[in-house]
């Protein structure tokens, strides 16, 4: 019954198409579900606490002083650092991403550090870092033109909702639930 129910709630023949100004309207209380978040673009050297123990910031400042005073080239500066097991250049990536890979300590100060040179070192869950930020685009909220197809399925799938939680308010008017004694649940169940 219940999932008969559902399918007849996901009848879209009732939903109506909006009214002039009402995506704008659903746009402007709701802005927020449609804010495109920060990205980053920057690669990294990686200073292994595996390998190089107790070391490895101290390895990671040492390596971003002689960055800082010679003009190496990418393979010369990659020889100063420890491989890493993921990428060393990341294109455009949302902060979310960076910080579940990373951590947020790290998506934190990449955010923090000046576009166009090495920075650091910076903690990750892995290790030390040197990072190289090469650009940085703080989050936004888009105009609605760029996301009236977003805000219109959204709106569509509140309305659905809304559809859906008045006929089960309606149905429940409808109907009464009786737990029998010996199947009601008086405390925590436990899986034994």
């Amino acid at each position: 019954l219940a999932q008969k129910m559902e399918f007849l709630f996901e009848d879209v023949s009732a939903l109506r198409e909006p009214a002039a100004g009402e995506l704008e309207a659903y746009f402007a209380e709701s802005s927020a579900r449609f804010v495109q978040p920060a990205r980053v673009t920057f690669r990294q050297l990686y200073f292994s606490p595996d390998r190089r123990g107790a070391r490895a910031r101290e390895d990671a400042a040492h390596a971003l002083d002689t960055l800082a005073s010679a003009r190496l080239d990418s393979a010369a500066a990659e020889a100063l650092a420890d491989p890493f097991m993921f990428q060393d250049y990341y294109g455009d990536r949302p902060v979310e991403q960076v910080a579940t890979a990373f951590g947020p300590g790290f998506a934190e100060a990449l955010f923090r550090a000046a576009p166009g040179s090495w920075q650091g070192p910076v903690q990750s869950g892995y290790g030390w870092h040197l990072v190289y930020v090469d650009s940085q685009t703080p989050a936004r909220t888009p105009a609605f033109a760029e996301v009236e197809a977003d805000v219109r399925r959204a709106w569509m799938e509140a309305q659905r909702d809304a559809l859906k939680q008045r006929a089960l308010a309606e149905m429940r008017t409808r109907y009464e639930i009786v737990v029998p004694e010996d199947l009601a649940v008086t405390g925590p169940v436990s899986a034994s």
